[in-house]
């Protein structure tokens, strides 16, 4: 049995490998892109309009816009459903 350290260090060579081209992944994900800005634009809203409306933060606004955060799997969906249908998320989050 392998001890902690050896699958660490096996584990860091084998990403080595795949980086270098030398090995293939197990698995790949691929993080779906969405342009915040681009859907905050096509809505005419300022990132603090954006934010209020939808209930979110402002800097989270910002920084995904800056590109220093990405939405999370739960937040990508809710942007999705925004950009399709703005009104319908206006409209289940007051209820």
């Amino acid at each position: 049995m392998k001890t902690f350290g050896q699958q660490l260090i096996e584990s860091a060579d084998e990403a080595l490998a795949i980086a270098r081209g030398k090995m293939k992944p197990a698995r790949r994900f691929d993080v779906e892109v969405i342009d915040v800005g681009a859907i905050r634009r096509k809505l005419k809203l300022s990132q603090a309009q954006f934010a209020e409306t939808f209930g979110l933060s402002a800097a989270t606004i910002r920084d995904w816009e800056q590109g220093r955060r990405r939405p999370d799997r739960t937040a990508r969906a809710l942007l999705r459903v925004i950009a399709r249908r703005p009104e319908a998320v206006i409209a289940a989050l007051r209820g």
